[in-house]
């Protein structure tokens, strides 16, 4: 428990310290006309409270991911928390920050068109087919995770029942995706948030009450997994994809776009981008600690379940132990309306990625429906494999995974570029080497995966440690690159 204490102290300090830092890196002005203002067209830029931009902001990028990840990352041992900690301060805040101020300078731009900008239209094309693939792959992952608990909670757990919450959580999709930004996420989304960060302060408390006898730092950074379903996979690179929204994710800086359309002043990104992280990375704190207890002091007991429960699983019996009525509420609201309010949004970002590309207005509605009919259509279509498929939901989970840290990967290198053009000395290293990290993560996971190329992970810190130097050295040879042309000029 003290692990617990301190990491959340760490949290709170880093965005203090850190986050005033690398605000003044990158310079908000508070005189500059936002995109909110500039292009308020009623439906996609319209100004909302910052409380509320806040809430907004925090469930689009959480939805259950600081949850779930901090679940199954729970297995891995104390290391968690480090990783959660370390990796939201200097990494998964930063980008999150400077992926959404870079989205406000440019208009709102979508996050392919500012990786265009920075990395080349090459890159740009690839990023924009790349990032529509992963947000269908998010809108089709929750669509059916909340559909089979729903079909369980609200009918006889059937495939029929399953398929018309399917078909419900469509339409839902559906009108959320079309309609101005203020008229159903601008409402309901805050109580959503609200209900998260309230399940998690009680948890918290409950934590605190019970001071369970949980594994700490200094019992070993190990891997704590294989007696309870890891099945052995190595701290490097396992854990670092396992949890990605409580840490870093790419799937932020698609998500930084819609807030920074709604964003009234640049001073104001820091408690938005920098602190909805931060606040994502307490959540996730929390979910690791009770994840701890659950699977290593007895807490499966106590909750009526077992050591093999899955995250869901967990999240109900933990949620209705601790918490009784309130805690079923939140638990249904937490593993059903948290998945669908980020599918929904991932449509939208999707919509608005490709409407920014082909430079389609999306004021009329006409242009809004030919855009996003195609996208569900291809959404349902990787859902019919989610149902067909008896494995569809790992397997495309564990690939959503993977291309949502590589997709932190190609933002990463974009800011960095951006810092290099636009700033001086070794700012550019705040991005710079998260970025050279997380590139290591994701080329060393695709290799050694069951859906990679499934080499020995026995070589995994060899082969992280040659792509960390790689990209390191091309990290240097863009900082001679750039001294270079500035001494040119």
């Amino acid at each position: 428990m003290f692990s617990l204490i301190l990491s959340l102290i760490a949290l709170i300090l880093g965005y203090m310290l850190y986050g005033k830092f690398v605000e003044r890196v990158f310079g908000p002005d508070k005189s500059r006309t936002t995109p909110a203002i500039d292009k308020a067209d009623g439906v996609d830029f319209v100004p909302l409270p910052t409380w509320k931009v806040f809430m907004i902001q925090f469930l689009n990028i959480a939805g259950t991911g600081p949850i779930f990840g901090a679940i199954m990352g729970a297995k891995f041992g104390p290391s968690a928390y480090l990783w959660i900690v370390l990796g939201c301060i200097f990494a998964g805040a930063v980008h999150d920050y400077l992926s959404g101020m870079l989205s406000v300078r440019h208009g709102g731009a979508g996050l392919p068109e500012i990786i265009g900008t920075y990395l080349g239209n090459g890159t740009k094309k690839v990023v924009l087919v790349f990032t529509v693939v992963m947000l269908t792959l998010v809108a089709a992952v929750f669509v059916y995770s909340p559909a089979i608990i729903l079909g369980d909670i609200a009918g006889d757990g059937t495939a029929k029942a399953i398929m018309i919450w399917v078909g419900v959580i469509f339409i839902y999709y559906f009108i959320a995706t079309m309609l101005p930004i203020d008229k159903v996420i601008g409402r309901f989304y805050p109580i959503f948030a609200f209900a998260l960060i309230f399940m998690a302060v009680a948890l918290l408390a409950g934590l605190l009450v019970k001071w369970p006898s949980i594994p700490e730092l200094w019992d070993g950074l190990a891997n704590r997994g294989p007696s309870v379903g890891v099945n052995g996979q190595p701290i490097f690179p396992c854990l670092f994809i396992t949890i990605a929204c409580g840490a870093i994710s790419g799937f932020h800086a698609t998500q930084s776009p819609l807030m920074a359309r709604c964003l009234k002043n640049e001073k104001l990104g820091r408690p938005v981008f920098y602190g909805s992280m931060i606040t994502e990375g307490l959540v996730a704190l929390v979910w690791a600690a009770v994840s701890s207890y659950f699977f290593f002091d007895g807490g499966a007991a106590e909750c009526g379940s077992d050591l093999t429960a899955a995250a869901p699983t967990v999240v109900t019996a933990v949620s209705k132990s601790w918490l009784g009525i309130l805690g079923g509420i939140l638990a249904i609201l937490g593993v059903v309306a948290a998945p669908i309010t980020s599918g929904d949004t991932a449509l939208r970002s999707s919509r608005l990625i490709i409407a920014d590309f082909i430079k389609l207005d999306q004021k009329p509605i006409r242009n809004r429906l030919l855009i996003s009919i195609p996208l569900f259509i291809a959404t349902g279509i990787l859902l019919w494999f989610n149902i067909a498929d008896s494995n569809g939901f790992n397997t495309i989970w564990r690939y959503f995974g993977w291309s949502n840290q590589t997709l932190a990967v190609f933002t990463l290198w974009a800011i960095t570029v951006y810092l290099l053009r636009d700033k001086k000395g070794m700012q550019y290293l705040i991005s710079g080497i998260p970025a050279a990290f997380m590139t290591a993560v994701s080329i060393t996971f695709i290799l050694v995966d069951k859906v990679g190329f499934g080499v020995n992970a026995a070589i995994a810190p060899w082969i992280g440690l040659a792509t960390f130097t790689i990209a390191g050295a091309i990290l240097s040879g863009l900082k001679m690159h750039h001294d270079n042309q500035m001494k040119d000029n």
